[in-house]
C-alpha cells in the first residue's frame, strides 16, 4: 500500500482545470508505477459521465476509478493546486486539494479510505495541508493518521 509517499505528493502545482488536476493527481501514481496510464484515462471518464460526485468535501476531491481500470497496488497521491480550480460542484468547489485514490478490491483499499478519513475529517489538517511548504510538513500532519 502506497499512501501519500514522498514520491505521490506535489505542492502548488498550476493547472487550468478540473480536468488538469485529475491529470495531475493521476499521473504521480502512473510514474511509480501503482496505476496504468488508463486508469487516469478512467478516472478522467468517470468525472466526464458522472460530474463531480468526488468532491466530497470543501476544496477537497477524491478522484478515482475501479480497480479493474489499471490498478496494480492501493495507493494515494496528492497534490495542492497552486490555484484553486472548479469541479462543478455547488457544495465545494473551487478545489484546492486533490487526492487520487487508486482503488484496489482488497482490504487495503478499506485501509486507505480509513486513513483518507481520518485525515480529511478533521479541518485542523486541512489547514496545515494548505500551509505545509514541504513534504516533511505533509508528513508531520499524516503521521499521526498512520493506522
Amino acid at each position: 500500500m502506497r499512501f501519500l509517499d514522498e514520491s505521490l505528493v506535489a505542492l502548488d502545482v498550476e493547472v487550468t482545470s478540473s480536468y488538469e488536476a485529475i491529470k495531475a493527481a493521476g499521473a504521480l501514481l502512473v510514474n511509480e508505477r501503482v496505476v496504468e496510464e488508463t486508469y487516469v484515462e478512467a478516472m478522467l471518464q468517470s468525472y466526464q459521465k458522472n460530474g463531480p460526485y468526488f468532491v466530497l468535501a470543501p476544496k477537497v476531491a477524491l478522484p478515482h476509478a475501479r480497480p479493474e481500470d489499471g490498478v496494480k497496488e492501493a495507493s494515494v497521491s496528492f497534490i495542492r493546486l497552486k490555484n484553486p480550480v472548479e469541479f462543478g460542484s455547488k457544495l465545494n468547489d473551487p478545489v484546492k486539494f486533490v487526492f487520487a485514490l487508486g482503488a484496489s478490491s482488497s482490504d487495503e483499499h478499506i485501509q486507505i479510505l480509513q486513513k483518507l478519513t481520518l485525515l480529511l475529517n478533521d479541518p485542523t489538517n486541512l489547514e496545515q495541508l494548505e500551509l505545509a511548504i514541504s513534504y516533511q510538513d505533509i508528513k508531520k500532519i499524516i503521521g499521526g493518521k498512520q493506522g
